[in-house]
């Protein structure tokens, strides 16, 4: 199936302002709404904080609505975290906003807020309508920042920072530095229709995009959002990217793994619908005794977890990787062992093939030179497409029929 892209939308003509009318007594009868999650990433431990920085932070909306509300944590510090200023605004270029587009975000109705150590909290809804596919600016003060910070280190994604408060400026003028993480942000949520949702794609490197193009928004769950905005056959259309470059299922090392992380990085989210699970390449090629089915027992516990929760849950088989300096056919038998489960077992609501759409036809070991970056592991852009186009969209809605 061929992507099909949006057309963009003028930058100007998104966080307007909600005006203050009156509220008609019909509207008392309106759908219902809800939050749902349109941008995220997984939240990691990123080394000290730095006291009086500011960070400007770039990102991409998924499901666009309005009332957005950002989510920041402090989810790995040793102490409380204040922000003394948060914005919200719309890039023009670089580290520039839209004129008239950047505005303060309250918590509790104040403009700063103190996070503890290890929780997360949610800014008040900002008024106004966000597209889909806007690239939203979320800026930020911490004025005493110490201690381990948290973030998300390999965004694929150029944002800045600066000394000092400058997070209300429009002006790219205080923002000489360029960062390639994301600081204290894991997610974005808008309010729109009830009827709305958003799948969570957990992962490790592939899905956190390593090899994409930078700055560009190539990574195989930015395709799935292009797509998903295009289709009329589901009504998801929010999607967080939750992937960890070197991240396990079983095991903590890069990142938490994804047993240790699933309620955080993926079920706290509003408004998810389906958890589309491609992990289990580090298990394996690793080495350290992990067996197929280890592996499978760690599947089947997020796919109970998910389910308890009340979503959907999409595996997908582990892409092969011959030629990468870690592959053996010991390990090759494991990642065939479990690929079978993924595809026979019937425990997932749905499948994704995505072994078969990487693979070489000629040696069904390796990735296809055309899809490989050139470390037989970690798909070009190419691939990176191919993936998300390998994707059942309808099968997102499944969490729907199951429960009908």
């Amino acid at each position: 199936m061929t992507a099909r892209f949006a057309r963009a939308v003028r930058p100007a003509a998104v966080l307007l302002l909600a005006a203050a009318v009156q509220v008609p007594a019909a509207a008392e009868a309106a759908p219902a709404r809800h939050d749902v999650v349109t941008w995220g990433a997984a939240a990691d431990r990123m080394g000290e904080g730095t006291a009086d920085r500011s960070y400007r932070l770039v990102v991409r909306t998924s499901a666009g609505g309005d009332g957005l509300r950002v989510r920041l944590s402090n989810a790995f510090g040793d102490r409380p975290v204040t922000f003394g200023s948060v914005h919200a605004g719309v890039r023009l270029t670089g580290a520039e906003l839209v004129p008239g587009s950047n505005r303060p975000l309250t918590f509790g109705g104040a403009r700063s807020v103190t996070v503890p150590a290890g929780a997360t909290v949610r800014s008040d809804p900002l008024p106004g309508k966000v597209p889909a596919g806007t690239d939203l600016v979320v800026s930020l003060h911490t004025p005493d920042a110490a201690g381990p910070a948290t973030g998300h280190g390999m965004a694929m994604q150029t944002s800045y920072a600066a000394r000092g408060d400058h997070a209300a400026e429009e002006s790219a003028a205080a923002w000489t530095d360029t960062i390639g993480s994301w600081f204290y942000l894991d997610a974005v949520t808008v309010r729109t229709s009830a009827t709305t949702g958003a799948v969570v794609a957990l992962g490790d490197s592939i899905t956190d995009g390593w090899q994409s193009s930078t700055d560009l928004n190539r990574r195989w769950p930015d395709y799935l959002a292009r797509r998903l905005r295009a289709a009329d056959g589901t009504s998801v259309k929010g999607v967080a990217n939750e992937g960890i470059s070197g991240n396990k299922v079983l095991a903590d090392g890069a990142g938490q793994s994804a047993l240790n992380r699933l309620e955080r990085d993926v079920l706290s989210h509003p408004g998810v619908r389906t958890v589309f699970l491609f992990e289990g390449v580090n298990d394996i090629k690793a080495h350290t005794g992990v067996t197929a089915g280890d592996l499978i027992a760690g599947y089947r516990q997020i796919v109970d977890r998910a389910h308890k929760a009340g979503k959907c849950v999409v595996g997908a088989t582990v892409g092969p990787f011959k030629g990468w300096s870690e592959w053996d056919p010991a390990a090759e038998a494991v990642r065939q062992e479990v690929n079978a489960f993924v595809r026979d077992s019937g425990e997932f609501d749905a499948v994704a093939d995505f072994d078969r759409i990487l693979r070489s036809p000629y040696d069904q070991e390796r990735i296809l030179p055309f899809f490989d970056n050139g470390d037989h592991l970690h798909p070009n852009d190419k691939g990176m497409q191919a993936l998300a186009d390998a994707v059942d969209v309808e099968a997102l809605d499944c969490v729907a029929r199951r429960l009908e």
